[in-house]
């Protein structure tokens, strides 16, 4: 047969190869995102297996799609249906540039319409466990058992298969469960093997990444580190970058990447916004002159925010707020030193997907993070965010391979906003020193009884009520405290921690006892979601 004289456009030719001009690139597994709860979970899996992944918008043009080079594509699930009108559909694209394809519950159903097969919604729903079958066990579904537990959430089914597609998998309820079509190295399954309650989930994005793709699996947080330095270095050359550095984790491996690429180059500035936790600028002006010898500047502007914050009740204003501030103290610190153009900054990818749908998904806003969504449209200096793409266990890990201590380490998270999103309503000093004395008893409790470096998190929230209450066999009218401990792996879902009773007591009773304006403490019982780990 005659070879095809067809001249490949920019659209449909592969990617470049992973070597290029004897120069290594970073293979990439490209997740499209479609909406569903869980495709940051898609992403950590494919990080677990040693491959980077990125989440990118559904509808990105297959063109630059090619020019990322990815090695495979992953369409995520969401809660649309595509028997809807105006359904979110991926560019036709992708599935021309010679790239392997997974598609997951929408995204399965939405790459058999493409394609030429039919989905119909069906009243015989699949939401939990379902029993899968599978009926081919090469490729996707290979050193895998006849059949195992699926976790499965879709109101539609595929009734007739696009042409050169074969059926790989099915339930009770679903005769066409998975699908593939090894030629074009395209697949598709009804379920979520992302998910925990999918047993052998792992195993199969294990084989669509090394069986499929070709994936080599040797995205580490040591090469993150090195190709990070090596980025940074280009990236600013000779020019200055001011930091903000808050002592956390996340700033701190931020400084020590950017220190390691730029050296003296780098300005640390720590400010004060008065919301911070009782002795913390004495704390971090200590670790951080002493240990690391950074270029450190410690700002006092506790006064200017708590000004800008009188009155204010709103959580997203207080957010909003402080970003803006924060980025004005930046700048005016940064006139001080000459040649500095950069800004950065800690964030994290959990701060980018709730504070905006992350990749133009067809997702909500959950909350605005000071220094994503609060800060200002128009910013003299450039902004660089070394871990933008990270998630937290990632960053600690960097962080132990960087030397830094266990302390600083395994901190557990702080918001940026401080103690301003953990008093509800408006934030006065007064109120604040309430807090700090309240917030000291818990950590110091929480640590006595073995559970700090456990947990996620563990703080206290000062409501805006009060009640009544006997000390002294006098009656008293005081505030209310509530306490919150939940534990996760990295704040996208998060549960709360059946703290032992005794430890609850004594956490109550010396904030009462101790902490004047007091005299009652509740207990957080809710989980992530539907609730979020901090109240505001």
């Amino acid at each position: 047969m005659k070879k095809s004289r067809r001249k490949k456009t920019k659209a449909t030719a592969r990617p470049k190869p992973d070597k290029e001009a004897g120069k290594t690139v970073r293979q990439t597994v490209l997740i499209l995102d479609f909406g569903s709860q869980y495709t940051q979970l898609i992403a950590r899996r494919v990080r677990e297996n040693k491959v980077f992944s990125r989440i990118i918008p559904y509808n990105t043009p297959a063109k630059e799609i090619a020019a990322m080079a990815p090695k495979g594509l992953i369409l995520s699930g969401g809660p649309a249906s595509v028997t809807q009108k105006k359904s979110p559909v991926p560019d036709k694209g992708i599935f021309k540039l010679g790239v392997p394809v997974l598609g997951i519950c929408y995204g399965m159903q939405v790459t058999c319409e493409m394609l030429g097969g039919k989905v119909r919604h069906t009243s015989e729903r699949e939401y939990g466990k379902a029993e899968l079958f599978i009926d081919d066990n090469r490729d996707l579904f290979s050193h895998l058992p006849g059949n195992f537990t699926c976790w499965a959430s879709h109101g539609d089914h595929l009734k007739k298969l696009p042409p050169g597609f074969a059926v790989s998998a099915h339930t009770m309820n679903a005769p066409i469960a998975a699908i593939s079509n090894r030629k074009r190295k395209i697949y598709g399954v009804q379920f979520h093997p992302e998910v925990t309650h999918t047993e052998r989930g792992n195993q199969i994005l294990s084989n669509f990444l090394f069986k499929i793709c070709g994936c080599l699996g040797r995205w580490t947080m040591q090469s993150f580190i090195k190709e990070t330095v090596a980025n940074l270095k280009k990236a600013i050359g000779k020019d200055k970058v001011v930091l903000g550095l808050s002592g956390g984790v996340d700033s701190s491996v931020t400084a020590l990447l950017i220190h390691r690429a730029i050296g003296k180059n780098l300005r640390s500035i720590f400010v004060d916004n008065g919301l911070l936790r009782k002795d913390e600028p004495q704390q971090i002006k200590k670790v951080f002159k002493e240990m690391y010898h950074l270029n450190l500047d410690y700002v006092d502007r506790s006064k200017r925010f708590l000004e800008r914050l009188k009155g204010v009740t709103d959580p997203e204003e207080k957010r909003k707020i402080i970003g803006s501030e924060f980025v004005k103290v930046f700048e005016e610190e940064a006139k001080k030193f000459k040649g500095v153009k950069f800004l950065a900054q800690g964030t994290l990818y959990p701060d980018v997907i709730e504070s905006v749908s992350a990749t133009g998904a067809p997702t909500s806003r959950i909350k605005t993070h000071h220094n994503v969504g609060g800060l200002p449209a128009q910013m003299k200096l450039k902004l660089i965010e070394p871990l933008r793409e990270l998630f937290k266990d990632e960053v600690r890990a960097i962080g132990k391979d960087m030397g830094l201590p266990e302390q600083i380490i395994y901190r557990q998270p702080f918001p940026g906003p401080g103690l301003s999103i953990r008093i509800i309503g408006e934030v006065s000093k007064e109120r604040l020193e309430v807090l700090r004395e309240v917030d000291r008893r818990v950590i110091e409790e929480v640590r006595a009884a073995g559970f700090y470096e456990q947990v996620w998190q563990s703080f206290a929230i000062l409501l805006p009520v009060k009640t009544v209450g006997v000390m002294g066999d006098e009656r008293t009218y005081e505030n209310v405290v509530a306490l919150r401990c939940v534990e996760s792996q990295d704040g996208m879902t998060a549960d709360w921690v059946k703290l032992p009773y005794v430890v609850l007591e004594k956490i109550s009773n010396r904030i009462i006892n101790e902490v004047k304006g007091v005299n009652r403490v509740v207990y957080d019982i809710s989980s992530k979601p539907p609730a979020t780990i901090e109240w505001e």
